[in-house]
């Protein structure tokens, strides 16, 4: 059985290389469309032409920017035989959030469409289930599967790799860290808040942006910038962090952002770090995670910043790995 895994940006979406990765050894064949290019009108045509050219029993869509794939479902039938929808991010609040009101209604307008043109859905957390399920019902299509597979790291992350952990270079003061793109949509804005509120306490900061000069113009004796670094060294980091943070902003999108669907929480818990978060919705208890608003983040990082985080048990672990049986149970069913 072929499977044709299709993203707007590929080669950075870690979610769909998981997928491959497990696909492929579940004994499908994997296809996996290249672009190179940002532009949507292209990658819609270039995304027609993989379909027509591989003629796969399964498309695998990963969601955002939804637009972009509004005429795959019309391919169904003639060039592939079933379409599995991946709701991973509620694009249309995320477009609202730049464009407006009127913006979300185009979003949502995609959305439903695809979700409703679909075999199949996989979410990352139940409220995105339940908001992708709304769709369904509207159509009174309820009986359609719609599957939670969370964002959960590889075991292979926490193998250790120790020829980067020779190349890093980290502050010799317990520090606060924080790993991201240097933008609004990862907290920017709070981060640097932070930063001032808090001279006394160091941040290491991984990751970059196209306007991470513009946010750090400004020398801050309190904290240290790596730019961008290759994953594998991230584990590096993390180990020799005091704690984690993610700052969200709390927004439209803050109700659907849980801890089963954001890569960096997950692979700070596996690591055994305190995590403290804001613009977060909790779906179930997580040792070592600690959510509050975002102005209040001071305030938790002064608390904790001198305890110790719990020790972890076996069952405190999530891993890529666990959603396995979830995955051949799906493609089965549709394949049946």
């Amino acid at each position: 059985m072929k499977i044709l895994l299709l993203a707007n940006q590929p080669e950075s979406t870690t979610r769909l290389k998981l997928f491959r990765s497990t696909l492929d050894e579940l004994g499908f064949t994997t296809v996996v469309p290249t672009f190179g290019t940002r532009n949507w009108l292209s990658i819609a045509r270039q995304s027609r032409d993989w379909i027509i050219k591989e003629q796969p029993d399964v498309v695998h869509l990963f969601n955002v920017p939804d637009i972009i794939y509004r005429k795959i479902p019309d391919l169904k039938g003639k060039y592939f035989r079933k379409l599995i929808y991946d709701y991973r991010s509620p694009w249309g609040l995320e477009y609202a959030l730049i464009f407006g009101r009127a913006a979300r209604s185009i979003g949502e307008h995609y959305e439903k469409k695809l979700a409703q043109k679909s075999d199949a859905i996989f979410t990352v957390n139940s409220p995105l289930k339940e908001k992708v399920s709304g769709y369904l019902k509207e159509a009174h299509l309820s009986e359609k599967p719609v599957t939670v597979i969370p964002n959960y790291p590889s075991s292979d992350f926490l193998k250790p790799n120790q020829q980067n952990e020779d190349a890093v270079s980290l502050p010799d003061n317990n520090f606060v860290l924080f790993v991201g793109r240097i933008d609004k949509h990862e907290g920017v804005c709070n981060l640097l808040k932070l930063i001032k509120t808090l001279p006394d306490i160091q941040f290491l900061i991984v990751g970059s942006g196209p306007f991470s000069r513009f946010y750090f113009w400004k020398h801050y004796p309190n904290t240290v910038l790596t730019g961008w670094q290759p994953h594998s060294s991230i584990p590096l980091y993390i180990k020799r962090a005091r704690l984690c943070i993610i700052p969200f902003s709390e927004n439209l999108v803050s109700p659907y952002i849980t801890e089963k669907g954001v890569w960096k929480l997950n692979e700070y818990l596996n690591l055994g770090k305190t995590v403290i978060a804001s613009g977060i919705s909790q779906e179930e208890y997580r040792k070592n995670l600690i959510l509050g608003h975002s102005k209040d983040l001071p305030r938790l990082i002064q608390h904790h910043i001198n305890k110790d985080p719990e020790p972890l048990d076996s069952s405190d672990y999530r891993f890529w790995e666990m959603n396995r049986d979830e995955i051949k149970r799906m493609y089965d069913t549709i394949l049946s």
